[in-house]
């Protein structure tokens, strides 16, 4: 689409077109292309200039960060020619936090790429994870180091990388222009970038960091030249689902038949086999811990309420195959209703039920489901049959969910919670959907860090 719009811009001339949304026209009326100034578009690209490309670069913030927090240190501490007077202890307190230190703002950087994410955040709890191993890792092995360099660069660390995650988060804020047709100007109003609404064709006065248009719209032909011209000056022209995949982090279920053509729905087959390794082990590891809590949980819902302490449920799962999903039962038995929890105070939904379900310990046995492979730990939630045989027949292509393992945790569950009425299952759809199109290790673990956010906070419980 956009290159037949560069070629209808080579092709056009320059002086005739028409004009949509030029100060207060409708589409079809006629302007003549005079009537709107250009300015030299390179400059109105924001981060274009070399000093502000280096501001957002992510190695400069990676070299800064690391002698604020672990070079200055050092000369501090032990004086300038420190090379000549530190011992063993010394170097290995310093190796090991170097590699702390910079494993940690890699996996800040790599997660702030994602939608919603906020990279100060992220700062202190990365680097005390990243020090928590490497004080295991030096414990394990023996090996001598100075306590309190390690301290100091821990703490420092946590200051100024905060500092610069702030100071970056500001000023490196996406903007971006929309051309006000189709469903590019449904996007005014969502949240993850600043917007500015174009009027005409033209970046008078305004610096973006891209230009949003609804492709598949009937554009005029000065509103396509603006946006070959924005091209060729190398501002990014983003379509609407693409701007609402990088802002929202969602797919839109319009556009699926498009992913489905580009082959985008396929999850990376080496990724997959090493998540489900990594499933296998986080399990073993887990289930010992959590067995006290789960005889807990089973004891109160026994004395509760009578029946069985474990539900048992045929879902859809992966490459559609159905399965007997686990969980601890949360509803009186023998209560007639739908496959699925009903929106507000469900009545079915017992005492220890609503305690379970806010905290999510309801889906503690499907760990087991994971050891099967029916399940993984990070993935869409697998449907009931009801509900599959509603969304098979309103959403084409629905059956590409199931392209990936269904999980106990998914993208949709820490971005909106439980959903119960038609809008909200058709956002659980399209958050699904941008999960199995960007697939990954970065991703997975946001949605982990999120899960345990909501495991404290009870968010979405239904």
């Amino acid at each position: 689409m956009l290159l037949s719009i560069i070629k209808r811009r080579l092709s056009s001339p320059t002086t005739e077109g028409t004009s949509a949304g030029m100060g207060g026209a409708k589409l079809g009326e006629a302007t003549h292309a005079r009537e709107v100034h250009h300015p030299l578009l390179e400059h109105q690209r924001r981060h274009s200039r070399p000093f502000e490309r280096i501001l957002i670069n992510n190695n400069f913030h990676l070299v800064l960060g690391w002698f604020f927090s672990i070079i200055l240190p050092v000369m501090v501490i032990w004086g300038w020619e420190f090379w000549d007077s530190i011992g063993p202890e010394q170097w290995a307190a310093i190796i090991g936090c170097s590699s702390a230190y910079l494993m940690a703002t890699v996996s800040v950087q790599q997660l702030a790429g994602l939608p919603h994410v906020k990279s100060y955040v992220l700062v202190t709890p990365c680097v005390t994870l990243y020090y928590f191993f490497l004080l295991v890792a030096l414990q394990t092995f023996a090996v001598e180091y100075d306590h309190l360099y390690v301290l100091i660069t821990y703490l420092v660390g946590c200051a100024s990388s905060f500092i610069i995650c702030l100071a970056i988060s500001v000023f490196s804020q996406k903007i971006l222009a929309i051309v006000p047709f189709g469903k590019a100007a449904e996007l005014y109003e969502s949240q993850g970038a600043g917007w500015c609404l174009l009027d005409v064709p033209s970046l008078d006065h305004v610096r973006v960091n891209g230009v949003v248009a609804d492709l598949q719209a009937d554009l005029s032909d000065i509103w396509r030249r603006f946006l070959a011209d924005c091209t060729i000056h190398r501002i990014p022209v983003y379509s609407s689902s693409k701007a609402m995949e990088m802002t929202c982090g969602k797919l839109s279920l319009d556009h699926l038949h498009e992913e489905v053509q580009h082959g985008s729905l396929s999850p990376h087959e080496g990724y997959e086999a090493l998540k489900r390794g990594m499933d296998i082990l986080a399990v073993l590891l887990v289930i010992p811990l959590v067995l006290p809590l789960m005889a807990m949980t089973m004891a109160a819902i026994r004395l509760d309420s009578p029946g069985p302490a474990i539900f048992k449920q045929r879902r859809m799962g992966f490459c559609c195959r159905q399965f007997t999903v686990y969980k601890f039962r949360s509803m009186y038995t023998g209560c007639i209703g739908k496959g699925f929890t009903i929106d507000g105070e469900d009545p079915r939904v017992t005492r220890v039920g609503r305690v379970i379900r806010k905290y999510r310990l309801d889906e503690l046995p499907q760990l087991f489901n994971v050891l099967k492979g029916d399940m993984s730990l990070i993935g869409p939630r697998p449907e009931s049959m009801e509900l599959t045989g509603w969304y098979a027949k309103d959403v084409p292509y629905f059956h590409y969910r199931h392209v990936v393992r269904p999980g106990i945790s998914g993208w949709a569950q820490v971005m909106q919670g439980y959903a119960a009425d038609v809008d909200g299952m058709i956002g659980k759809l399209e958050y699904d959907f941008y999960y199995i199109k960007n697939f990954s290790f970065w991703l997975d673990v946001l949605i982990i860090i999120r899960t345990l956010k909501t495991l404290v906070t009870g968010f979405g419980s239904r």
